[in-house]
């Protein structure tokens, strides 16, 4: 049995416990997950006793080499064709996925049934699966940490007063491609000076200063899966106040890195972050969770935060990123792509953890 195999029993083990005859899968990462297909048009439909997958004559001889389940290749809707097969094979209860169901489709799948289905909504379902990597996928992240961070360390050699910020993030996402990524896991952030004290900041044409603290995030999607890294770096000496929230950021990091292991709530990842920035009185200016687990998404189960339940299993990967952002002046964020292991974690990323002095 193929892992895509597996991992479609594994869905369909779950039918019993969310009460439906079937899953219709429409999210294109769940679809990914469980046949490897990676086009625009595709959907499922899993049954205790069986799988199909739907795709148009675009991708038809492709998915039919290789997809491992029944594949049906239609001309017209895939929603259609899914709710035709269901009417055939007498499924009343199905579930669907309603963080990815458009209301348009959810309607057109509820005329195409007919009366007497039930359409009912199973969130996480595929997503829970996810959230444990299997060592072929741990390879997959890994690469893609690999080329993130030579990205990195080869942009970073660019990096002179005067050079503006959508400089630097074109040529980080330049070289992403040329080691090998098919883009990048999200749009590479590239934020100098005051602006670095906004978390998610988009790069500008402002152009690098003496002294100033430039803050990049950039991940990128290789084979299918996504890195994350963030790191911090000065044009010529920083000031004293910027090395102080260094300094309290990378001990925020170190002490969540610490709380990482098997069994452990993320909540209490997180609190070991935010004790930490508390004692250096910038529990404020941490604005965001400490991390999000990754994979065929940039962010996914598990969230890394406050009043998070979930608890770490070996094999989930994720960031653990604490930050601090001083409005008006300067913010730091130290990320890793982390694997929760049977003692603890190992840090994927490779790349130095220290403030880059340019």
């Amino acid at each position: 049995m193929t892992e895509f195999e597996q991992r479609r029993r594994a869905a369909a083990d779950r039918l019993s416990g969310a009460k439906v005859d079937a899953l219709l899968v429409s999210s294109p990462p769940n679809v990914r997950y469980l046949s490897g297909y990676s086009g625009s048009n595709g959907l499922m439909l899993v049954t205790a006793a069986d799988e199909w997958f739907f795709t148009d004559p675009r991708y038809g001889e492709e998915a039919s080499a290789t997809i491992t389940c029944h594949v049906q290749v239609c001309q017209g809707p895939l929603m259609k064709a899914a709710a035709a097969l269901a009417k055939r094979n007498k499924l009343k209860r199905i579930g669907i996925e309603p963080s990815w169901l458009r209301l348009g489709d959810y309607y057109e799948l509820q005329q195409a049934m007919g009366p007497g289905v039930e359409l009912k909504p199973v969130p996480g379902a595929v997503e829970a699966l996810r959230a444990v990597k299997s060592p072929g996928e741990i390879a997959k992240i890994r690469n893609s940490v690999r080329v993130s961070s030579e990205a990195f360390s080869r942009t970073l050699n660019r990096i002179r007063p005067g050079v503006r910020e959508n400089q630097i993030a074109a040529e980080i996402d330049f070289q992403m491609r040329v080691l090998g990524a098919e883009k990048n896991a999200f749009d590479s952030i590239v934020a100098a000076g005051p602006r670095s004290a906004l978390p998610h900041a988009h790069p500008t044409t402002h152009p690098l200063g003496p002294n100033e603290l430039v803050l990049i995030d950039i991940g990128a999607m290789v084979g299918g899966y996504a890195s994350d890294m963030t790191r911090v770096a000065c044009i010529g000496t920083p000031p004293k106040r910027i090395r102080e929230i260094y300094k309290a950021v990378a001990e925020a990091q170190l002490a969540a890195l610490d709380a990482v292991r098997p069994g452990v709530p993320v909540s209490k990842v997180d609190a070991a972050a935010r004790q930490v920035l508390k004692g250096h009185g910038l529990e404020k200016q941490f604005v965001h969770s400490t991390g999000h687990g990754l994979g065929l998404e940039i962010h996914e189960p598990p969230k890394i935060g406050k009043g998070e339940k979930m608890r770490l299993q070996v094999g989930m990967v994720i960031t653990i990123e604490p930050g601090a952002y001083v409005a008006g002046f300067a913010g730091v964020r130290i990320e890793d792509t982390v694997l929760v292991t049977e003692r603890g974690c190992q840090i994927i990323t490779q790349t130095p953890k220290k403030l880059f002095l340019l």
